[in-house]
């Protein structure tokens, strides 16, 4: 797969599907995600949707650049509730930097953005920051970082920050604590297993989710950012989700002026095959309308 040395000094593994010459739609991972976890198959149903689609490891992940900086995210946390500006190694802003970076190497003026989790917060902050670079936003099982609204359950909340085995087997075996965040009616331990079978042989590098959860915190609230933005928006969320649990999408489609909110009865903190045709035409007629706006 290509990389792109941004003009940052960070370097981005990236891959594109489908044709330059149709609308780009960005897809940004959530947090520690590498860039499958906007699947292959997805992709190739989003460009089925006329999308020339790009998908890429953010900073601290996969392929891309590491980072260093010791933090520790409760402090974080605590330093931002408090009011205070904490230092970290980077924020979600420099995040959202990285995928404007990529579009200026891919000589893409203006795209389409998707994030989902983490990556609906980039994407919010790229929205915010960067907004005649932004044709439309999808925000995905997100929130506006309101510590009010869509705070994960105690069980969904524990299995996320309990650190991953460092040995194969075991890391693959401990996958099937994602069930706690799973869509109920879709979830398959198999799938579970294999694609953090796939993670751990492509990259694995748990170093990097200390200083990616601290630039979450670190970022606080977007409320005011979203209030202001003039960008087509649509907000997808799961009922079944028990990480960013539904308050988090439903509060950010409020926020964002004639924001679209899409919320899917048998999805949780995922994105499963069977609603790949849903999330596929849902965001793919959202970017033609905003094509032809």
């Amino acid at each position: 797969m290509p990389r792109a040395a941004l003009a940052s000094g960070i370097e981005i593994e990236y891959e594109t599907f489908g044709e330059p010459a149709d609308p780009t739609l960005l897809l940004v991972c959530g947090y520690t995600s590498q860039l499958n976890g906007w699947d292959a198959g997805l992709c190739a149903q989003f460009v089925a949707q006329g999308l020339h689609v790009v998908r890429y490891d953010n900073r601290d992940v996969g392929l891309s650049s590491k980072l260093k900086g010791a933090v520790q995210p409760g402090k974080v946390l605590a330093a931002t509730l408090a009011g205070e500006l904490p230092e970290v190694p980077y924020t979600l802003s420099d995040m959202a930097a990285d995928g404007i970076g990529l579009l200026d190497h891919l000589g893409i003026d203006r795209a389409h953005i998707a994030g989902v989790s983490m990556g609906g917060m980039i994407v919010q902050t790229m929205a915010i920051e960067h907004p005649t670079r932004i044709a439309s936003l999808t925000s995905v099982m997100s929130s506006p970082g309101d510590p009010r609204c869509g705070a994960p359950t105690p069980e969904a909340r524990e299995a996320l920050l309990t650190p991953p085995p460092t040995d194969r087997a075991a890391y693959i075996e401990a996958s099937t604590r994602g069930e706690v965040w799973a869509s109920k009616r879709y979830v398959d331990h198999d799938a579970l297993r294999a694609r953090a079978a796939a993670d751990f042989d492509r990259a694995f590098y748990p170093q990097g989710a200390t200083r990616q959860l601290a630039a979450i915190y670190a970022s606080g609230d977007r409320s005011a950012g979203l209030r202001e933005l003039d960008v087509p928006t649509l907000v997808i969320h799961g009922r079944d989700d028990t990480l960013i649990t539904p308050t988090g999408g439903e509060t950010t489609a409020e926020l964002v002026t004639g924001a679209r909110y899409l919320l899917i009865s048998d999805m949780g903190h995922d994105l499963p095959v069977p609603l790949w045709p849903v999330f596929a035409e849902s965001i793919g007629g959202h970017i033609r309308v905003a094509e032809t706006a």
